[in-house]
């Protein structure tokens, strides 16, 4: 590679195909190598996988910054990237959340209408760090089916950035109590059961009953004391029981029926749920 060429960075895994809202994701092996000050447009999120130094150009001088796995830094969509230099290659998850998301997010849940990130450098957050690693295993396992988990991540990780990271100290989360209206509640839970062979995401079961994904994502857990996502999985492994149990169909079909695009994810997700494969369920060994 010549002086003038730029470093290869190596991708290991990003989320721009998998049809993300509002957030996308990209796990790589960041070269050693000195990048020029940059406006993503969105905000952007580090979590080191390793040890590395990093200097930053602030204020028309070099800042440096000592990094160890599973630290974070926080660069707001309305401050851009500065001018970085890497003393090392080191793997990175990176978080690319839309601004238009955490507003939106802002407006129904924090008591302002217009609310700031504030650029954090260097900082621990297992719960960020928890998020970003859980979204690249789902990612990797899962691929264009990780849609519904990503969306509830987002929305988690935005209300944690507006009451940890904003330009209030304290803002003041509004809430939440009496849950969806019982109609609307009983017309998702009847939709959900009857295309839970289709790719269900939050933003269409929002649509239904005329709310925003996350207001919608807010009341339903308050009712159900779960989330859409978690509701919808449950629902797909008690049905793939019942259906396993009537023995009308193979596994293979049964895994169409439930919306699951191939039986490993099938397989991976029953048994997280029951604690055994779908077969050795079927052949009564159940836990």
């Amino acid at each position: 590679m010549s002086k003038d060429e730029p470093p290869v960075h190596l991708h290991l895994l990003e989320s721009f195909d998998a049809g993300w809202d509002g957030l996308n994701l990209i796990y790589e092996i960041e070269p050693r190598n000195e990048m020029p000050e940059i406006d993503f447009g969105e905000h952007f999120i580090i979590i080191a996988r390793g040890n590395f130094r990093a200097s930053y150009m602030l204020n028309g001088s070099w800042h440096e910054v000592d990094y160890t796995k599973g630290d974070i830094a926080i660069i707001p969509a309305n401050q851009g990237f500065p001018k970085t230099q890497i003393d090392r290659e080191v793997p990175l998850v990176e978080l690319f959340i839309d601004p238009g998301l955490i507003n939106r997010i802002a407006c129904e849940s924090v008591n302002a209408d217009n609310i700031e990130l504030v650029p954090q450098l260097h900082i621990r957050d297992p719960l960020i760090e928890n998020i970003g690693l859980a979204l690249v295993t789902e990612l990797e396992s899962n691929g264009a089916e990780s849609k519904f988990y990503a969306e509830s991540m987002a929305t988690a990780l935005s209300m944690h950035l507006l009451s940890r990271y904003s330009s209030r100290l304290t803002p003041q989360i509004k809430k939440y109590a009496d849950g969806l209206p019982n109609y609307k509640l009983k017309e998702i839970i009847e939709y959900i059961q009857e295309n839970l062979s289709k790719k269900l995401t939050q933003a269409e079961l929002s649509a239904i009953v005329h709310m925003s994904p996350h207001y919608f994502a807010t009341l339903f857990k308050q009712s159900m004391g779960m989330t859409p996502y978690q509701y919808v999985m449950k629902s797909r492994i008690e049905k793939a029981k019942q259906l396993l149990l009537k023995r009308d169909f193979t596994i293979v079909e049964i895994c169409g029926k439930v919306g699951f695009q191939n039986q490993s994810h099938f397989t991976r997700v029953f048994r997280q749920y029951t604690n055994v494969t779908p077969k050795r369920f079927r052949d009564g060994g159940m836990s």
